[in-house]
């Protein structure tokens, strides 16, 4: 089993770990040793925390055979986008000058993941700030597509997206405002979940603590791996009450059974823009898989997808605009200020009655579809609808990220609206993975992941791969500490 364990499972690990057929060390080093092997083709994994991995193995190993009480994750290394706190490591948010910015204390969902014996194995690439939509920045380079080196691994996390795919972690940490996590999953063919709002805590302890209102309110923390089981048994691990985050909310994890066979709303195209052939064709995949599973699946268009891609779009772009970018220009890469003065020259600003009015549409939208999920508590659809785009379309000009802006306009949507949506591969077409999401109401992640898991049994699991069409030795190794 050894020579595999970079291709397990995190449940499968935490069980060999916990039967004691392999220890936590053995496992830790078959995922260094994988990184050192393949992380120079994809450029994914930035930092390697090596020895306070092996020292935490080894302190999980001698607890286990002292028959000491352990955890669902005992043993079981991570990764960590490199925007949430690792304390002793830097959350550089992907900015040259924030790399020195260590946090003396863990965000709160990294302490109760750690707390069920989870161990940081490494931290993982992202866009300056998150704001870009393919991962690259000036402090630590792009990281690539597994499956294609021409094409995005997504953004903002990009590089869990990539670590995932080609075996140097078995789960990952990652957030999600305006489809960071499962956008990188439909490019890299892994899984994730996107929490419902106040679903995890939140907090950092590098300034500025407080983000801009649409961050506070729609970013959310989230875990990425490549078996739906996975994201269940992280979820159970990391939401959990922390004083640093007033919002956080008491829901249960399993909510009361919906009638059966529970209805699953459909929509191929979204809002009629347009769809490509291959992401369609995945979303007809993962149909069939839920009418297979007993759900009662309905192709039906899902009410005011347009119009909240809209207001998401510009309520964002005023909160940027007005908080953030005078605060990035100065310090961004070169292509990320670009790419965000591309999306500024395309989405319409919003003045200040324009903000206000747009606060509250939203309720009207989220009211729309609270009504629209009594009736479908499901809804199955593209995550994007495009495939990866090809290095360098975010920044070729307005049109590109026009069609970008249109083609999320689903992942917009769910962010805006603060709703929990499950992303899971269904295959490949041309050489690329297929990904769908499924989204649920409020605090109902229960139904999305058993979805999930339905498709899962029916179409197979993509990942872990080797990288595809890159040298070996290319890239950027990561830096250990």
């Amino acid at each position: 089993m050894e020579s595999e364990l970079w291709r397990t499972g995190a449940s499968d690990l935490a069980a060999a770990i916990r039967t004691k057929r392999v220890s936590s060390r053995e496992v830790v080093e078959a995922h260094l040793a994988r990184i050192d092997a393949v992380n120079p083709a994809v450029n994914a994994v930035t930092v390697v925390l090596a020895e306070g991995a092996r020292a935490a193995a080894d302190a999980a190993d001698s607890a286990l055979a002292g028959g000491a009480d352990i955890g669902p994750l005992h043993g079981v290394p991570i990764t960590v986008k490199e925007n949430i706190d690792v304390a002793g490591s830097a959350t550089s948010q992907g900015l040259v000058v924030f790399k020195d910015a260590v946090p003396v204390v863990d965000a709160p969902h990294i302490t109760q993941l750690k707390a069920a014996g989870a161990i940081p194995i490494a931290r993982t690439n992202m866009p300056d700030l998150g704001l870009r939509y393919y991962t690259d920045n000036a402090l630590r380079g792009p990281t690539r597509n597994p499956w294609d080196p021409t094409r995005t691994a997504g953004g903002s996390s990009g590089g869990e997206a990539a670590a995932l795919a080609t075996g140097m972690t078995p789960l990952g940490m990652g957030n999600d405002l305006g489809g960071s996590l499962r956008w990188p999953s439909q490019c890299c063919g892994t899984t994730a979940l996107r929490t419902t709002y106040g679903r995890v805590a939140q907090a950092s302890s590098i300034p500025p603590e407080d983000s801009t209102i649409v961050m506070q309110l729609m970013s959310v923390q989230g875990p990425m791996a490549r078996h739906v089981r996975d994201l269940r048994l992280a979820l159970s691990c990391m939401c959990g009450p922390d004083a640093r985050d007033p919002r956080w909310t008491p829901a249960p994890l399993r909510g009361s059974p919906p009638p059966h066979p529970v209805r699953v709303a459909v929509t191929i195209d979204p809002a009629g823009e347009g769809v490509d052939p291959d992401v369609a064709a995945g979303v007809r995949k993962a149909a069939a898989a839920l009418r297979d599973a007993g759900y009662d699946v309905e192709e039906v268009e899902p009410p005011m997808v347009g119009e909240a891609r809209d207001l998401f779009a510009g309520l964002l772009v005023a909160d940027l605009k007005t908080v953030l970018y005078p605060l990035l220009k100065p310090v961004a890469s070169a292509d990320a200020v670009r790419f965000l003065d591309l999306v500024f020259s395309v989405v319409p600003e919003l003045d200040y009655a324009g903000y206000v009015s747009g606060f509250a549409r939203r309720s009207a939208l989220a009211r729309a579809w609270s009504i629209f999920m009594d009736r479908y508590p499901l809804v199955l659809g593209p995550i994007v609808t495009a495939q990866p785009f090809p290095v360098g379309f975010d920044i070729a000009g307005t049109a590109q990220v026009a069609a970008i802006i249109r083609d999320f306009r689903l992942a917009g949507l769910v962010t805006l609206l603060g709703l929990p949506a499950a992303a899971v591969p269904v295959g490949t077409a041309n050489g690329l993975p297929q990904g769908v999401q499924i989204i649920g109401r409020a605090y109902r992640e229960d139904l999305c992941l058993d979805a999930a898991e339905a498709v899962e049994a029916r179409l197979g699991v993509l990942t872990a791969i080797d990288p595809r069409g890159a040298r070996q030795d290319a890239g950027i190794s990561a830096r250990a500490n």
